[in-house]
């Protein structure tokens, strides 16, 4: 614009000139959006054309892509000694034609956590994800990160956690992302962690739920709860109750529920259509371990649904999903039945 005026073409009718108070800005991925000053708002269509764009090409020698401490993107121009917010590679940008999605989706089994969010600035986005330091939690962590969030992963192994951390900042040195200690297993350390996350200070616009336990043999948790039932349940649970205020507080926001089509083949009711406490913590001689999996899923169902309900008028939406059954992740290590059984199915799954 600062050109146009010093040539005294600032008056030009072009429907690529942008109204005053506008300014065109660029995603790490290479998406163009505009920002409003006036009002102080951000969208992906431009607004005259309201056409969508997205950069061609790399950036030109000599040339690096950084981001500052607010998430916004900036570049080096390491042969002038200079640093500027304005993508080079403004020049050369093309019209984007995003083709409608088919009526049921837009992804498929080859389909990556990378691609989906593509396109994507979450920067000054905050999400938690449980059991975040391998399979699926660890990919939507990276996914997250990388596409700007600050991302916390929540781990019973903190070794395991920090590795994970440790794997993300190696593909992008600037990734926000650390880990913190929750043992869903015991309800103390899910009240610690809650705590310690609300001494942050900062919002939560996201909350994955997706640690879990599978095939393990019967034992109790400190909390003389049976340990499928407290991890892949009722710690879930407790920790959506500790951060509801965040989360109502950083509305719009959303909980994500990590379930299993599983849930389908189980009942938690007794003979008279009651709910029956005694099936969700079960005693050793009434436990079997696939069954125990099938009741938590059942419970996330119910748990997810209830919740949308409530807190949907708070702008705090949630979600269950089913991450398919031909994902290949760790979730069979506990009992080598079971790793036997994933190894034979494992050239016809899906890999991380």
């Amino acid at each position: 614009m600062a050109a146009l005026k010093y040539a005294g073409l600032e008056d030009t009718d072009s429907e690529e000139e942008l109204p005053p108070g506008w300014e065109e800005r660029t995603t790490k991925d290479g998406w163009v959006y505009y920002a409003n000053h006036f009002e102080e708002k951000t969208q992906w269509e431009h607004p005259k054309s309201g056409k969508r764009k997205r950069v061609a090409g790399g950036l030109p020698y000599g040339r690096e892509q950084e981001t500052d401490e607010n998430g916004q993107v900036y570049f080096v121009d390491h042969i002038n000694k200079r640093t500027t917010y304005l993508d080079p590679r403004l020049a050369f940008t093309v019209e984007d034609n995003p083709v409608k999605p088919t009526t049921r989706q837009k992804y498929d089994g080859n389909s990556t956590a990378m691609e989906i969010l593509q396109g994507r600035d979450l920067s000054g986005k905050v999400a938690i994800i449980t059991g975040a330091n391998s399979g699926i939690g660890f990919e939507t962590a990276k996914s997250l990160a990388l596409h700007g969030a600050y991302v916390i992963l929540a781990c019973r192994n903190m070794s395991r956690g920090n590795d994970a951390v440790q794997r993300i900042l190696a593909e992008w040195h600037k990734a926000k992302v650390e880990a913190m200690t929750l043992d869903l297993a015991s309800l103390h350390s899910v009240q610690h962690f809650a705590e310690a996350f609300k001494s942050k200070n900062v919002p939560l616009h996201i909350l994955i739920c997706n640690a879990a336990v599978f095939g393990v043999p019967w034992c109790l948790t400190e909390d003389e709860l049976e340990s499928t039932f407290q991890v892949n349940h009722l710690g879930h649970f407790y920790l959506v109750q500790l951060l509801e205020d965040v989360l109502r507080r950083s509305s719009p926001a959303r909980v994500v529920v990590v379930s299993s089509e599983s849930h389908r083949f189980t009942e938690i009711k007794d003979n008279t259509g009651k709910l029956d406490f005694s099936l969700l913590s079960p005693s050793k001689k009434e436990y079997w371990a696939m069954l125990a999996y099938n009741r938590s899923k059942l419970c996330n169902i119910l748990f997810s649904n209830e919740l949308n309900r409530r807190l949907a008028p708070h702008g705090v939406t949630s979600n269950a999903v089913h991450p398919g059954n031909m994902m290949y992740s760790s979730l069979h290590r506990s009992w080598w039945v079971y790793t036997l059984l994933f190894t034979l199915a494992r050239p016809f799954t899906k890999s991380m």
